[in-house]
């Protein structure tokens, strides 16, 4: 049978990009860079992202507990300053975060999102309680911003070794920024903590390949040409949101 030759070929969609750990510091270092974007600047827009991606994935109607507490744990680099600026959103979503952020980067922009937070009343914990039970009755989830793609084999070093531990250990579900805090960034875990939901920032890492939770993509704001450079084949975002779930 002769098909017509003005018969449209059906579309081929390219499948989402997921990218190494050299792949995302050469981004980043384009945008810095060559675009003009500030370092704050990118944080702020990621942390606001998460914060959204965190309501979707657990809208305040869904807590479980009388109080919407969620704990954010907070590692000293770049992922850190991502979850202080998730925190800072949530609380202004209405949500009662608390955070634990052990070992406090000396930069002044790190320091400048702690003092935001603590100017929201945010409360920090000076300790994360090793007794699990405690945890799971106080916080409806933790968000993890401990160990991002910029981190260098911190996971077998104090205190992060111990807050794995815990956090492998709770019950109440996990949200992971960028990359689960423990996993190699360029393979899928085979040890670690086991997130729930994952909140990819610019585009998926590669190892969350076989992911199986709940899988957000946070960030709206890359610009085209880096997008056909890296041939990132991102999702189409709904109307104006900033956060798809893939």
């Amino acid at each position: 049978m002769n098909h017509s030759s003005n018969e449209k070929e059906p579309e081929t969609i390219e499948p989402l990009r997921y990218l190494s750990k050299t792949e995302v510091a050469t981004i980043e270092m384009e945008l810095l860079r060559d675009y003009r974007f500030g370092q704050q600047q990118l944080i702020e827009i990621w942390g606001h992202a998460c914060a959204i991606a965190v309501t979707k994935a657990f809208p305040l109607s869904s807590l479980s507990k009388k109080q919407p507490t969620l704990l954010v744990v907070c590692g000293p680099e770049q992922n850190g300053s991502i979850g202080l600026v998730c925190a800072r959103h949530l609380r202004m979503f209405e949500y009662e975060p608390t955070i634990f952020y052990p070992k406090r980067s000396p930069q002044s922009m790190h320091q400048d999102f702690t003092v935001q937070c603590e100017k929201m009343d945010i409360p920090f914990l000076s300790y994360l309680p090793t007794e699990v039970q405690l945890l799971n009755d106080a916080y409806n989830l933790v968000i993890d911003a401990v160990l991002g793609p910029e981190t260098e084999h911190k996971e077998d070093k104090e205190p992060y070794a111990g807050m794995l531990v815990t956090l492998k250990q709770v019950k109440i579900p996990i949200v992971s920024v960028d990359v689960p805090s423990g996993w190699d960034v360029d393979e899928p875990a085979k040890d670690g903590i086991n997130p729930e939901v994952l909140i990819s920032l610019t585009a998926p890492k590669k190892c969350a390949t076989g992911f199986s939770g709940n899988h957000f993509l946070a960030g709206r704001f890359l610009p085209y040409d880096i997008q056909k450079k890296f041939e990132l084949n991102l999702p189409e975002f709904p109307g104006t949101e900033c956060v798809i779930e893939l």
